[in-house]
């Protein structure tokens, strides 16, 4: 699916590039400002989350006044040549508990679908700098470089898994290398994207969560399997419902090896 000509790709990914940086620097000034007296601040989240999506939507608003944002009961209207056709999913702050505490690995993602059908995905993490784009069906870049899933044929000590806050409830692992959660569903994506993991379990996600995500894996060469490796369609999930499932992020050659280090709990 492409854009149309007077809405081009290119004219609607510069467009995203630029209102995405410009939300993590307004994200830039919440940052680390928890109140140490508590263990998460609830009220500086929600207080950065409002800001930053009345700035996304102000943005939209005045470059593409007909295109739409994602909302938790979105409906599929069905295939039209209106702007309304246009559907961003923007996603203000990801790693809320690290954004709030100081802790640098956190961002915004952004995706395009045009007719329900993905057009680009970003993730941004100010704190870093670091920023993972690409169109659907292309390559995947962080900044200007390309990246793809790690070509490793075979896990060993120096391997690394992502995993979420309460896997060790659910698995057994005898996973020969590293295990660690850095508090980030989407920087855990984009990290098996450019095979700085080699694979990533997620859990308790929904669509707006993997919307962007979704497509930088892909684009990079992996995908996002169910735990038994059946084929995951986020887009069963466009209506806001919680996903059930655990799910795998890999590179499609590595999954079956991956797979057998992790028993599930009875």
């Amino acid at each position: 699916m492409t854009a149309s000509k007077n809405q081009g790709i290119e004219n609607l990914t510069q467009f995203a590039m630029e209102v995405i940086r410009s939300s993590g620097e307004e994200a830039l000034s919440y940052y680390g400002r928890g109140n140490p007296d508590v263990k998460f601040d609830e009220e500086l989240v929600t207080k950065a989350e409002l800001h930053l999506t009345e700035f996304f939507q102000d943005q939209l608003h005045t470059h593409f006044p007909d295109h739409k944002v994602f909302n938790s009961n979105q409906k599929n209207e069905g295939y039209t040549h209106e702007g309304k056709r246009y559907l961003w999913i923007y996603d203000a702050l990801e790693g809320v508990a690290n954004f709030q505490a100081g802790i640098p690995i956190w961002g915004s993602s952004l995706s395009l679908l045009e007719n329900f059908w993905p057009i680009l995905g970003m993730f941004y993490m100010p704190a870093t700098g670091d920023f993972f784009h690409a169109q659907a069906g292309q390559k995947a870049f962080l900044g200007k470089k390309e990246i793809r899933v790690s070509v490793q044929e075979n896990i060993n000590d120096e391997s690394l898994l992502l995993t979420y806050s309460r896997f060790h409830h659910y698995y057994h692992s005898t996973f020969p290398g590293k295990i660690r959660d850095l508090g980030c569903t989407t920087a855990h994506i984009c990290y098996v994207a450019m095979g700085r993991a080699e694979a990533a379990v997620i859990a308790n996600e929904s669509y707006k969560d993997l919307a962007a995500a979704r497509v930088i894996i892909e684009a990079a060469g992996g995908k996002i399997c169910k735990m038994d490796g059946s084929e995951f369609l986020l887009d069963e999930y466009i209506d806001g419902q919680r996903i059930d499932d655990h799910l795998l992020v890999v590179a499609p050659d590595i999954y079956s090896q991956v797979r057998t280090y992790l028993q599930e709990t009875s």
